[in-house]
């Protein structure tokens, strides 16, 4: 992701150069971070005052051009501020959760929100057949010696900035209810006296209506406010990504869960973290100076 910045307009270009070619030949996963960035954006200038107008896709002869966004002063919204306080605070929890069941009512605000994103979010009812679908995706993976190269190139890591650190990785679980990525070198202890048995996390499809970048964008967006809606109720979180990065696995998840109505962007596994669960450390981040660069108008960036 690189991001062009002047006085009153922020432009978000796609960094085709982060591009995993073989975990995500197609750039569904680069677009969707891409669109949850773009989500922490307009809520973080919403709850600093200002007002995001959103252009996605400004420039159909530049792809890897997504949003355009024209800032103006506004009252700041407490819900906004509410979200905005959630970014920090967000981590991804590959671990068990608890027994305690997610209400029902928080499922439907959480769909609300990614409905004003202009994306469907429907809970999962046939956990058999989606891990079934997840293990075929996690097999498929582990028989492909390119994706494994890629897989340990950019996971286990301990003084990067990019990938994902040991530290924030557990050993996968076989019986666990949805089976996980085999990240290189996890370290990340699972709560003591968890059982996967007792895991009662649901797991949340988000789908659109079209498969185009617009969609896969908008899915991103919805992914985020999906996640620090969690995060500011208290909720664990976990994308899970890999079924949708093999078009089989994602084909058949569409036919799982939506039918013919929508196209699959984003799972998610939701739940209550155990009380005797350790705080996750945060993941490493770019230098913001790696990431936007600051032009005067009426000059082109050269950051994309």
């Amino acid at each position: 992701m690189a991001v062009a910045g002047g006085e009153a307009s922020l432009h978000l270009y796609a960094d085709t150069g982060l591009q995993l070619p073989t975990t995500d030949p197609e750039g569904r996963d680069l677009i969707l971070s891409c669109g949850a960035a773009l989500n922490h954006c307009i809520i973080a200038l919403a709850a600093t005052g200002w007002q995001a107008k959103v252009c996605r896709v400004p420039n159909p002869a530049d792809p890897s051009h997504l949003a355009s966004i024209e800032v103006s002063r506004q009252n700041a919204d407490q819900l906004d501020i509410m979200l905005a306080a959630a970014i920090p605070r967000r981590r991804t929890d590959r671990r068990h959760y608890s027994f305690w069941p997610v209400p029902v009512s928080d499922i439907a605000l959480m769909a609300a929100r990614a409905a004003r994103n202009g994306v469907t979010l429907h809970q999962v009812d046939a956990m058999d057949k989606l891990n079934a679908v997840v293990a075929k995706s996690v097999w498929d993976h582990a028989s492909d010696a390119d994706y494994l190269a890629e897989l340990t190139a950019w996971s286990g890591r301990h003084a990067s900035a990019v990938g994902v650190p040991a530290r924030n990785t557990p050993i996968p679980d076989p019986a666990a209810p949805i089976p996980s990525r085999r990240f290189a070198g996890p370290e990340l202890a699972m709560p003591p006296d968890v059982s996967p048995a007792d895991d009662n996390a649901v797991m949340l499809a988000l789908g659109t209506r079209t498969d185009d970048r617009l969609a896969q964008l908008r899915a991103g967006e919805a992914t985020s406010v999906v996640l620090l809606t969690a995060t500011a109720m208290g909720l664990a979180s976990c994308p899970v990504t890999e079924p949708l990065e093999i078009a089989e696995t994602r084909a058949a998840v569409r036919a799982d869960v939506f039918g013919d109505s929508q196209y699959p962007q984003m799972l998610l596994r939701v739940g209550w973290a155990p009380i005797n669960a350790d705080p996750l450390p945060s993941t490493p981040r770019r230098d913001l100076s790696e990431i936007v660069e600051w032009i005067a108008d009426g000059e082109k960036s050269v950051t994309e």
